[in-house]
């Protein structure tokens, strides 16, 4: 079930039996809870790697039903990625996935990792592990309205700007893209008190892991693979900043701060801006009472 990153981060943090029970509520197949739920969602979150083995995680927004299940293994999403995202040309064709599918406004959440494989209007996805995930440090949002103004320009660099560094150091919620050391991709949410993803210098982040489920897929992940991506929203302005780069498991930096079990320190290799890519607006932030 778990493949030896995961398994070695598990027994190092002393949560191996705890894993091994709740990776039993891992499935390949949907259950019908799993598919109302994605049936309600607006919006969600895919990780995949790109021509160049570059992992990214790119949002997918339509109207309620846009996802849905199609047979106990299959779920159909009615978009693609536009032409200016990273992911654009490799899920043209066949990609192994992740998915994260979150409802902010009631703080849920599940994941869904397979084999994505273009079709007419959008993606289809056969399912390989399909699991509700820990909702612990979800911020609680509404959605504020559609907006139907298109997209800015693309800015594209190898470092933060200075107004780049600012929304990341306010942000509250992001998204991380990791895999395996076959490539098998994943795609997960990491929340916070605003500063919990902090800006080290233009080339490089760092957060705390807080824990969680204790199967450790993302950690599992850069364990063997240090490819990663991340998506931090500007959830007010669709603003969004897409970022790729290694990350590295930090056990011996501070764990002073509560619920931290290690930190992970991430350096920039590509930097794509892209102003009102998210044609979801939402309201200010709920925080999790869970959040340290």
């Amino acid at each position: 079930m778990f493949h030896p990153g995961e398994l070695a981060v598990q027994r190092r943090l002393g949560q191996n039996e705890l894993a091994a029970r709740v990776g039993r509520t891992i499935r390949s197949d949907i259950p019908a809870v799993a598919a109302s739920f994605l049936a309600e969602q607006p919006m969600v979150v895919l990780a995949g790697a790109d021509a160049a083995g570059r992992l990214w995680a790119s949002p997918l927004t339509g109207p309620a039903g846009f996802v849905h299940a199609v047979d106990s293994t299959t779920i159909d999403i009615d978009a693609a990625p536009g032409p200016d995202d990273p992911l654009a040309t490799a899920l043209a064709g066949d990609l192994p996935v992740g998915l994260i599918a979150l409802q902010p406004q009631r703080r849920r959440r599940m994941r869904v990792n397979g084999d994505a494989v273009a079709r007419p209007g959008g993606l289809r996805i056969s399912t390989e592990q399909v699991y509700a995930n820990c909702p612990k440090y979800l911020s609680r949002r509404q959605i504020r309205e559609y907006a139907t103004d298109g997209p800015g320009p693309v800015r594209r660099g190898t470092a933060l700007t200075g107004a780049q560094m600012r929304a990341i150091g306010t942000a509250d919620t992001f998204f991380v893209a990791t895999a395996d050391a076959d490539g098998r991709a994943d795609a997960s949410h990491r929340g916070g008190n605003p500063g919990f993803l902090q800006v080290l210098s233009p080339t490089r982040l760092r957060w705390p892991d807080y824990r969680g489920n204790s199967m450790f897929m993302t950690l599992g992940n850069l364990a063997v693979w240090p490819r990663c991506g991340l998506l931090v929203a500007d959830w007010s302005s669709g603003a969004l900043l897409q970022l790729t780069g290694t990350a590295e498991i930090r056990w011996d930096t501070d764990t002073s701060v509560p619920g931290a079990q290690c930190w992970i320190d991430f350096t920039v290799e590509v930097v794509l801006d892209r102003p009102a890519a998210l044609p979801l607006r939402w309201g200010p932030p709920e925080l999790s009472p869970a959040n340290p």
